[in-house]
């Protein structure tokens, strides 16, 4: 299997930026070698249009194009993600245990993951002209239920 390297995180990003408008951003590849709950992160520095794209390194390199994509797609959308985060603090206060402002922020970002999962999807089925592409998790999954012995 291939291994997954900044270089090629670094052409996915390269690729992605053009496609994305995102130029006019440094950003840097980072593979994550420690114990990670997550694939894939992103940490931005806005007013100098620098992020660093954080990969773990057990990621699927199958999977390391939608990785990528879904973490430029949070970019691109940081500035409304942290105007509305901003706006509900403001509704709610300081307060992170309030009940009502812990549902508002669990709600945005559900809404923000799910928003940024399906352009994710959108973009690559486009730019790869394949319908099938989404189901090799669940095609995967199909296959070592039916053929317990093959895996």
């Amino acid at each position: 299997m291939k291994s997954i390297t900044e270089e090629l995180i670094g052409e996915l990003l390269k690729k992605w930026q053009d496609i994305l408008r995102l130029r006019d951003w440094d950003i840097k590849p980072v593979i994550v070698r420690l114990k990670w709950r997550k694939s894939g992160d992103i940490k931005i520095d806005r007013d100098n249009r620098m992020a660093a794209v954080m990969i773990h390194e057990s990621t699927d390199p199958v999977h390391l194009e939608e990785v990528v994509v879904h973490e430029l797609l949070h970019l691109k959308l940081y500035g409304m993600d942290q105007l509305l985060e901003e706006t509900i603090n403001i509704l709610f206060g300081p307060d992170d245990s309030d009940p009502k402002k812990e549902f508002a922020m669990n709600m945005f970002f559900l809404e923000l993951e799910s928003t940024v999962e399906d352009l994710t999807k959108a973009l690559l089925t486009a730019s790869s002209n394949r319908k099938d592409f989404w189901f090799k998790r669940v095609d995967k999954q199909i296959s070592e239920e039916l053929n317990p012995d093959q895996k």
